[in-house]
């Protein structure tokens, strides 16, 4: 599975300014930098896959906690990558 640890880093190094004018909003980072925001899930990922392929790229709900993938989906996700 591709890296996006650095992506992670520069979201929690952005956080509080984007909770600051984006809470609720998603959020599309790529290669450490700031995409967009979005209303919904689905159009970020729809915006991420057409800009980027099939990754890596962040793609978090601003204010909300990260989602934590049970090993076993992570594994899955990571196999058909």
């Amino acid at each position: 599975m591709a890296d996006i640890s650095k992506d992670i880093e520069f979201f929690e190094s952005v956080k509080q300014e984007l909770e600051a004018k984006y809470m609720g909003k998603w959020v599309l980072i790529h290669n450490q930098t700031f995409i967009n925001t979005y209303d919904s899930f689905e159009k970020s990922a729809e915006d991420a896959v057409r800009l980027f392929g099939r990754g890596p790229y962040l793609i978090r709900q601003i204010g909300a906690p990260p989602i934590v993938l049970p090993a076993s989906v992570a594994f899955i996700i990571g196999r058909n990558a």
